[in-house]
């Protein structure tokens, strides 16, 4: 199934007008596959460069989202599935092994959405506590300001991690080339969405070749993101509620049996950006189906303590300082999913 041709969709929207904020190890715009795409950014790990990635894994996840080839006609490299999307770089994190920390990534948050982004790609997570006040305050914010928070369910086969678990955030989990659920993703029902995140090929400057393979639910979100950005791009008069519904009413479960929506696993399906771009679906309420932290989180915790994600109704074809290791889903890569490669490596030449 051709889930994630993209030809067809490019021919109604690129992203075009639409920032998508990368909150991760930075994102280098010098690739050839993002210049032009990067915006300066800003860094929050001691006053260095937003597009200095030393890790790579922002870079990866700013490729899936936005990357356009190069060459003659774009044809070597790689694409991401909103090409003519902007990235913001907002490095919370310099290696893998830094502390994750709920106060520089919330600051990052607030920054997108002071600075124009209208969606939010956090590809991190912690999976062994809730978010801090500052953190949920953070995605209130952003959600009162009309910005699609989205995140990765996590990596470690079990619960949920956090900010994804928070109302309101759209949690990714990944799924394999043939559509299966992967069995590391975080699962539970916080899960709103499923996309690919197995063997995806995405940029990579920490490799010679400047590419990479990586698995993880990252990857997965990133793309959510960049389909993201395609709705926003094409119906610029929804809320984030309603791209948030766009995207979960038109996801499927690939025919699989005996699921129902949502999910644990799926949530409401497999993310599919041309459907997401060009089904009839009414916009619904402005609040959309993901539910909403509260503006005042003061007194509240994470999770259930800070309300629940409302339930949402799909389609019948839907058929701490948090001082833990970053959990950054593996890295790197374009799309294989149902068989189909997706961001396309296209005629890569070297």
């Amino acid at each position: 199934m051709d889930v994630y041709t993209m030809e067809e969709t490019w021919g109604v929207t690129q992203g075009e007008g639409v920032t998508v904020a990368v909150i991760d190890t930075g994102v280098d715009g010098s690739h050839p596959d993002l210049t032009g795409q990067v915006l300066k950014g800003k860094d929050f790990t001691g006053g260095g460069d937003a597009q200095e990635d030393v890790e790579g894994h922002g870079t990866a996840m700013a490729s899936l989202i936005a990357a356009h080839g190069h060459g003659a006609d774009n044809a070597d490299g790689m694409m991401g599935i909103a090409p003519k999307a902007k990235i913001l770089p907002l490095r919370v994190l310099q290696n893998d092994d830094d502390k994750l920390l709920d106060d520089e990534w919330a600051t990052a948050v607030r920054y997108a959405v002071d600075n124009g982004a209208k969606v939010v790609n956090l590809s991190l997570g912690d999976e062994g506590g809730k978010t801090l006040r500052v953190g949920r305050e953070a995605i209130a914010y952003a959600q009162d300001h009309d910005v699609l928070v989205v995140a990765s369910s996590g990596n470690e086969g079990g619960a949920v991690g956090y900010p994804a678990a928070l109302p309101g955030v759209l949690a990714v989990s990944a799924v394999d080339e043939n559509g299966e659920f992967w069995g590391s993703s975080g699962a539970g029902k916080e899960v709103d969405l499923a996309a690919p995140g197995v063997d995806i090929l995405s940029a990579n400057p920490t490799n010679p070749k400047g590419y990479d393979l990586s698995t993880g639910t990252s990857d997965s979100a990133a793309i959510v993101s960049g389909a993201a950005a395609l709705v926003r791009s094409k119906y610029p008069d929804l809320t984030a509620g309603q791209v948030a519904n766009r995207l979960i009413k038109s996801a499927s479960f690939l025919g699989k049996k005996g699921l129902k929506a949502p999910d644990d696993k799926y949530g409401y399906g497999v993310l599919r950006p041309n459907k997401a771009v060009t089904m009839d679906i009414p916009k619904g309420p402005k609040e959309g189906p993901l539910g909403k932290l509260p503006s005042d989180t003061a007194s509240k915790a994470g999770g259930s303590e800070a309300g629940e994600k409302n339930g949402a109704s799909g389609n019948e074809d839907s058929s701490s300082s948090s001082n833990l290791p970053l959990v950054i889903g593996g890295g790197v890569a374009v799309l294989i999913v149902i068989g189909v490669i997706f961001a396309v490596a296209r005629g890569r030449r070297g």
